[in-house]
């Protein structure tokens, strides 16, 4: 029987089969249908297609098992059991009569439970229980569970082979948020893993490109696309890519360092033929990391904000809402004036509490441009994918924004919804992921920043969530509004346990309907009895001297735990904020 470990070492390409699940649905009387479900009921429609590839001239053939996975996740063990047992049989049978592996596929399991690691060696236990000793976890979004199940293999079944692959878009970036490029390199050195690679996702082209920019790796490099991009008509999804073409991209791909080649979603038994014909052929190899010429040294952009933090002195970020309207005098000159009363950067909310306002980000980069205020864009997750993110990033770098605050947002209000829909393509550590790995092609990086509600009720969950965003990147905090005594020890126990910069939550209460409001209708602000009651019987200016004086007086009591202050501008009155500033220098908190 072939030896993958030998074919490899003698520098021949491997190749795969192709895409079952696609052709399966391509098949008379199967759109619709789960291909996994027919190794039970219709073995004879899985061996077809196992042995149509087979002779097309694959190498291995994958077990009809990639969405196991999900079933073993929701709970339904007996259902995955069963589909892998057969599927197993109906692939073992196939290949009789051919020299030919057959790979245990695992597909990526759904959601972030924290069992996938033991998922993953559940299945393989079954594989190996049917006699299959390789392996393919494939289109793997992250890297949990990876670890474990290499070791699981190195103690169950020593000779086994474990290629792990992930899907990367044409970026390099996986839906998770992570660079594809990290993870090949972490899992690459890795015990138990004697391969690694790209799969799904993009067409050959991309791939290739891709391929080509990956560092020198450890083990041998597995490159399988799909056969093009997709095109829906109907109910039914095509792949237009032709074989002839997908087979020299792989070609291609052997060439510039792809040991182990195949095909992915919409590859044929033809795609598959053609692709072993060109690879007969004498294949002379590359380095994937190989590049023409040295590229100019770019220099990074200065970053203000993150170079006073760096200094030890204290910063101050003062929030003023963007306007409803297209009407920017007043915000224009309320940011001026926050400026000028000692702000060191404006944040800008990216639509507050779901409702539209002018975009945060273009407001930010008019602020920098125009007045030359460092500006703070608020980023949320509601209302673009990660494609409008990326691009928007990239928009913010080249205006010299090198800040942002990102956030998982606040929800459409409930009567907007029958129009309005929520995006949410991600939360905030993932986005915060995802700009960590993009900062990696950008001449300057972002500095991260998150959101940290000291209001919480059950704060130690929102310290491990913010231990979370420091993990994937985040560089500090901005706090919600301290206004009791319970914040501030939350404010403390934040200061123990975080590494990154912490800014203070400030907001002045104006009246004492407004204390009762923020009490009962915003999420994430609490405002203490004993301010509330001082309120009462207030008017206007004698609240706001109030504001002044309790604003003052908790900036003092955060400052031994904190890197600065973030105020909150309440109903665009920022002459109370430009009060507040000065109080507090006369109180020894500014320079």
């Amino acid at each position: 029987m072939m030896d993958i470990r030998t074919c490899l070492a003698q520098k021949r390409p491997f190749l795969f089969d192709g895409a079952m699940g696609t052709w399966y649905a391509a098949q008379p009387g199967h759109s619709g249908q789960r291909c996994e479900m027919a190794n039970a009921a219709h073995p004879w429609d899985i061996l077809d297609i196992h042995r149509a590839y087979l002779k097309a001239g694959c190498q291995a053939i994958k077990t009809n098992t990639f969405s196991v996975g999900a079933d073993l996740a929701r709970g339904d063990e007996d259902l995955a059991r069963r589909l892998v047992r057969a599927g197993c049989a109906v692939a073992l049978d196939a290949v009789s009569g051919f020299d030919a592996l057959v790979f245990a596929d695992l597909g990526p399991i759904p959601g972030d439970l924290p069992n996938t690691g033991d998922l993953y060696c559940r299945q393989a236990d079954w594989f190996l229980q049917a006699g299959i000793t390789h392996f393919l976890l494939e289109t793997l979004p992250d890297d949990r569970g990876v670890v474990q199940l290499a070791a699981h293999l190195n103690e169950q079944a020593p000779d086994a082979f474990l290629l792990v692959s992930f899907a990367v878009d044409a970026s390099g970036v996986t839906r998770s948020g992570r660079q594809g490029r990290d993870l090949l390199s972490a899992v690459a050195e890795l015990p138990g893993v004697d391969a690694v690679g790209c799969n799904c996702v993009c067409g050959p082209h991309h791939l290739l490109a891709y391929l080509r920019t990956l560092p020198p790796l450890p083990c041998p490099v597995s490159i399988m696309p799909n056969a093009g991009y997709p095109t829906v008509l109907g109910r039914r999804t095509f792949f237009q890519g032709q074989p002839d073409y997908f087979a020299q991209q792989l070609v291609q791909m052997t060439r510039s360092g792809a040991a182990i080649v195949g095909g992915c979603c919409g590859t044929t038994p033809d795609h598959i033929a053609a692709a072993a014909q060109a690879l007969a052929q004498p294949v002379e190899t590359t380095s994937p990391a190989a590049a023409p010429g040295a590229e100019p040294k770019r220099i990074p952009q200065p970053n203000p904000l993150w170079d006073k933090f760096q200094s030890g002195k204290r910063v101050v970020a003062v929030e003023l809402d963007p306007p409803a309207d297209d009407d920017l005098s007043f915000f224009v000159k309320g940011v001026a004036e926050l400026h000028d009363a000692g702000a060191d950067v404006v944040t800008i909310a990216d639509c507050p509490v779901g409702r539209p306002r002018a975009d945060s980000s273009l407001l930010a980069c008019k602020v920098r441009r125009e007045l030359g205020v460092e500006p703070l864009p608020h980023m949320a997750c509601r209302d673009r994918n990660l494609n409008a993110t990326k691009a928007l990033l990239l928009g913010l770098s080249m205006e010299g924004i090198h800040n942002v605050l990102l956030v998982t947002g606040d929800p459409v209000p409930t009567e907007d919804r029958s129009e309005v829909k929520s995006v949410f393509n991600f939360n905030s550590r993932k986005l915060a992921r995802y700009v960590s790995g993009l900062n990696q092609q950008l001449t300057t990086p972002f500095r991260m920043f998150g959101a940290l509600n000291v209001n919480a009720r059950n704060f130690d969950v929102q310290l491990r969530l913010a231990q979370e965003k420091e993990a994937c990147g985040m560089s500090g905090f901005l706090t919600q509004p301290v206004l009791s005594p319970e914040a501030l020890e939350n404010l403390k126990k934040a200061r123990a346990v975080l590494k990154g910069k912490l800014l203070g939550g400030i907001f002045p209460v104006v009246s004492h309907r407004n204390a009762c409001f923020l009490n009962n209708e915003i999420a994430g602000i609490h405002v203490c009895d004993e301010i509330v009651s001082r309120y009462e019987g207030k008017d206007r200016e004698a609240a706001e001297d109030l504001a002044v004086a309790i604003s003052a007086r908790i900036a003092g009591e955060m400052a031994p735990y904190t890197d600065g202050f973030y105020l909150m501008t309440p109903f665009r009155r920022v002459s109370l904020m430009k009060r507040i500033l000065e109080k507090m220098r006369e109180d020894g908190l500014l320079a």
